[in-house]
């Protein structure tokens, strides 16, 4: 094992709140366009249980998006994101009211994302993730960039390593392996 991964695994350890970016992170980053002007976006079935699997282990979720879409507050509502900031340009702003309103350090935070308007978050959060396509600048200032992409699995493969990270993986998984 490597430093930085013994590293990156000891911040995920502290993590009680991560945050997820939307476009990059929980869909491939692509808009497709309905007649009517609607931003259509697809997200991963896999991406969806890791989130809840994470909430059930007792770590809040959180998104941060700087577009604002009626399909991503479906699908947080889904998901019981119940903390969900869209239309946000001023990313590390809506960041620390989170942190406010859930008497957290910053510390205690993960974040993923992929651009660099995410960085004013992602250099202040206590584990930092990106995704292989993520804008480069992003990547340096990462404690880890996740195999698969975003939209394919990114966001499971960040919350399976939390989970991993505080020894809660397989409790986790105890009501699927009964």
């Amino acid at each position: 094992m490597s430093d930085a991964f013994i590293k990156a695994t000891a911040k995920a350890a502290k993590i009680k709140l991560m945050i997820f970016d939307v476009d990059g992170i929980l869909t491939d980053g692509s808009l497709h366009f309905s007649p009517d002007g609607e931003a259509l976006k697809t997200f991963n079935v896999l991406d969806g249980q890791g989130i809840r699997l994470l909430q059930k282990a007792g770590i809040a979720t959180a998104i941060i998006s700087a577009r604002k879409s009626a399909i991503v507050s479906k699908r947080a509502s889904d998901l019981d994101i119940t903390h969900v900031r869209q239309g946000i340009h001023d990313k590390k702003t809506a960041f620390f009211e989170l942190l406010a309103e859930l008497n957290l350090t910053s510390d205690e935070c993960g974040f993923i994302g992929d651009d660099v308007i995410d960085l004013p978050v992602l250099t202040r959060v206590g584990f930092a993730a990106s995704v292989p396509n993520g804008h480069p600048e992003v990547r340096s200032r990462v404690d880890y960039v996740t195999t698969a992409l975003g939209g394919k699995g990114a966001a499971r493969e960040v919350c399976d390593y939390i989970l991993r990270a505080q020894n809660k993986y397989q409790l986790a998984l105890a009501d699927y392996l009964a």
